[in-house]
């Protein structure tokens, strides 16, 4: 998405809430060996769950389990996420008062899952507030991934959205929001047998609609079929195409797969570098200050510009650099 100015509490130091996040690889909090190797893959996003992937009566050693790697592993290059139970469970303030007392400086995001109103959501800001100021950490730099997982959760989305300025991601949850629905369907992500159209664009849409209005990223869910990666490019092409940031990952099988989905080609990222570099041109002293110029066969303007933002930043955020250069025409 195209950079905006970073987003931070009132009287707090600003936060870059625009992170890199095209594969976010699911980890369980409980599991040493999954959080050992998760450091060595190419994820841009790792979150240590303590909820699904984490038993009821492992969570409370996983709580412990989870501060140690966050504090003495080696994370770097990704955004550190830890998954918290649901406010609807017993778990949810001793696993933010743990994680975040234990390993508040090493963690970038806490994940609120099953979102259903905005309440929620300030609830988990007003506790991550507490804990930063009683344990002296900077206050509003923990930032909140909110995860929509139920028809009531879609419906309020746009407030959720605007809940807090600590939130960085709206994230859709496949699997419960398939369950809180009805649908007919046991294959999470791929399509409900019999429906000729896509089930998913409009729960997608909304998604992405309240995550734009508010300069957040909008994330894709899981898809189970870990093995099959030509069906994970299928579902994650299609949010790609819709203009989601990322995808979760549950297999580093598929972290190359997100990683080359969610960034355009090298193709379209010279192309948009060099509509940036023509319209600066043209718009210059230089260039004749024109509102509209050719770039070949292609006139370009600001609109133009705007959607080259796009692809730009995307390119820039995955590392790639152009391979064309703009030759200014002669005068």
């Amino acid at each position: 998405m195209t950079p905006s100015a970073p987003v931070n509490a009132p009287g707090t130091a600003p936060v870059d809430r625009l992170r890199p996040r095209r594969s976010c690889l699911a980890v369980p909090g409980s599991n040493p060996r999954f959080l050992e190797k998760a450091q060595g893959l190419a994820a841009d996003q790792v979150f240590l769950d303590l909820e699904d992937a984490c038993a009821p009566l492992a969570k409370p050693e996983a709580r412990h389990t989870i501060v140690k790697f966050l504090n003495e592993g080696d994370w770097t290059g990704k955004t550190r996420v830890v998954r918290v139970n649901d406010w609807t469970t017993e778990w949810t303030y001793r696993d933010v008062v743990t994680v975040v007392e234990g390993a508040g400086p090493n963690l970038d995001c806490i994940m609120l899952p099953k979102v259903q109103d905005a309440a929620q959501v300030k609830a988990l800001d007003l506790l991550l507030t507490q804990i930063e100021k009683t344990m002296g950490f900077e206050v509003g730099r923990i930032g909140i991934e909110a995860q929509i997982e139920n028809a009531r959760g879609l419906n309020n989305v746009n407030e959720i959205a605007e809940a807090s300025p600590r939130t960085e991601t709206i994230i859709f949850g496949p699997a419960d929001f398939m369950a809180s629905i009805n649908m007919k369907s046991l294959v999470v992500g791929e399509q409900p047998p019999g429906y000729p159209a896509d089930a998913y664009h409009y729960i997608l849409m909304r998604i992405l609609m309240a995550a734009r209005a508010n300069d957040l990223q909008a994330i894709d869910g899981p898809y189970l079929q870990i093995k099959n990666v030509d069906g994970f490019r299928a579902v994650a092409g299609r949010a790609a195409a819709l203009g989601f940031d990322g995808k979760w990952v549950l297999h580093p099988g598929q972290v190359e797969a997100a990683n080359e989905v969610f960034s355009p080609s090298q193709e379209d990222f010279d192309h948009a570098e060099l509509i940036l570099d023509a319209y600066d041109y043209h718009t210059s002293e230089r260039g004749g200050r024109k509102g509209s110029a050719m770039l070949g066969d292609e006139m370009i303007d600001e609109a133009s510009r705007k959607m080259a933002l796009v692809v730009s930043g995307k390119g820039r955020a995955a590392g790639m650099t152009r391979t064309s250069s703009f030759e200014a025409p002669e005068a």
